[in-house]
């Protein structure tokens, strides 16, 4: 790992010392000047044409995202990135595979600076695990990067708030994970009910099911030859290596994941915000537990959340991890209940209900990743504001942070309607933010 010597050379190197937390301004502060609040278009430099993408994080998703993006014409993947080495060289593989064949196919590295570093890199897309997603994207921006960052956009309420800000600051196109936005009928759906197909709105629900096994009792050890440890922890304070935390289930420690509700309730409740036309609830209230296993889990296996949103409404999130079955018929979906009828959506398709629960429409389409790349894409080459501009990528990530801080105190979360932090409540505050490595403070 870096020592904070060396870190702090590399931020003088790119850019980012010496700055404030000014920027913030009215994103802060919850204001409404659209000078400040709106995506600035890139205009320091003719927007690139033949765009090259560097990816941070090579699980799963952001192996899927590194090939969609080598799929796109007029893209290079230059780099793709894992603190494992094992999984780096497999997503460059898979990479290469689909690239162009005049390409030289990426290369594999162990650190994400090696894609800041490269002046010809255009893009940095961010699919590390969740407490590395604002302070990369950060340092992504501040590097004139534009930045494609996976959801949730940030680990706690601040760094969402600083990634706001670093995107103005340095104009950069900042586009948030929550693809649902660019899927042609979920699009369809959402303009149905703010258009009063359904009638009047006041009431949207999410959910997310699953049969996810135990993580068991984890055993400290070493960490495997070809992982950097200390550098996947990055700004997280160091804890020990533990055999049950890589690479999935540090979704379910405070310390580096948000639970489920930051991992899938995200894309749910984006979509509900998106539909009613809200953007902070007044007040949040959540129940639940870890009632299926007796194992290192901290986050809840069963959550439900409520969010009131006053005279426009409410939402309601539901997300379990031991069964199957959600509501309407889907284990994931959202739904918008208007006074002349309904409106369910799940995955690429939605059905509109009339009161008596007879379906009067149905359609489906797409769903994936290739409409919100090449959203982002197009954005980057022309300027403009992507479907889920970071701003609006952060509004409902902070629905998810609302959700797990009033389950982790055990208590209704109230919200300032001016300055739409939390009002009153000491411990409820502190979980805003978060104690970082020394060196490692995301900073605007």
């Amino acid at each position: 790992m870096p020592d904070p010597t060396n870190r702090r050379e590399f931020l003088r190197r790119s850019g980012t010392l010496g700055v404030a937390l000014g920027a913030l301004g009215n994103v802060a502060r919850g204001a409404d000047d659209p000078k400040d609040d709106a995506p600035a278009k890139p205009n320091d430099a003719p927007p690139p044409q033949n765009v090259t993408v560097g990816v941070m994080g090579t699980g799963g998703r952001g192996t899927e995202l590194a090939v969609e993006y080598a799929s796109r014409p007029g893209v290079t993947v230059r780099y793709v990135c894992d603190v494992d080495a094992t999984r780096a060289d497999r997503a460059a593989a898979a990479v290469a595979a689909r690239q162009d064949e005049e390409s030289a196919g990426p290369k594999a590295v162990g650190d994400f600076r090696r894609i800041l570093d490269d002046k010809e890199v255009d893009v940095m897309v961010v699919a590390a695990a969740d407490h590395w997603h604002a302070p990369a994207a950060i340092l992504a921006c501040a590097a004139g990067k534009h930045v494609y960052v996976e959801k949730p956009c940030c680990h706690n309420p601040h760094e969402g708030e600083l990634l706001v800000a670093a995107a103005r600051k340095y104009k950069r196109i900042v586009q948030h994970g929550t693809q649902r936005r660019s899927w042609p009928k979920n699009v369809e759906a959402v303009e149905l009910v703010k258009s009063g197909g359904v009638g009047r709105v006041l009431f949207s629900r999410g959910w997310y099911n699953n049969v996810r096994p135990s993580i068991g009792r984890g055993k400290e050890g070493p960490p495997p030859g070809k992982l950097d440890f200390a550098l996947w922890q990055g700004p997280a304070p160091e804890r020990p290596f533990r055999d049950n935390i890589l690479h999935y289930n540090w979704h379910w420690f405070w310390h580096w994941g948000t639970g489920e509700c930051g991992n899938n309730g995200v894309h749910a409740l984006d979509v509900c915000r998106w539909g009613l036309g809200v953007d902070y609830p007044r007040r949040v209230t959540a129940g639940g537990g870890r009632y299926y296993y007796d194992d290192d889990q901290e986050t809840p296996d069963t959550h439900s959340v409520t969010y009131d949103f006053g005279d426009k409404g409410m939402i309601v999130w539901e997300g379990r991890s031991c069964h199957p079955r959600g509501f309407e018929g889907s284990g994931f979906g959202i739904a918008f209940y208007g006074d002349a009828g309904t409106v369910v959506i799940d995955s690429g398709g939605y059905k509109v209900l009339d009161l008596n629960g007879k379906v009067t429409k149905e359609d489906s389409g797409p769903g994936g990743n290739a409409e919100h790349v090449q959203n982002f894409l197009d954005c980057v080459r022309n300027g403009g504001k992507p479907n889920a501009e970071i701003e609006e990528g952060y509004k409902s990530a902070l629905l998810c942070h609302l959700g797990n801080i009033a389950y982790r105190t055990g208590r209704t979360v109230n919200l300032d309607p001016q300055t739409h932090r939390i009002a009153g409540d000491a411990e409820q505050q502190a979980l805003w933010g978060r104690e970082y490595r020394k060196g490692w403070e995301p900073k605007v």
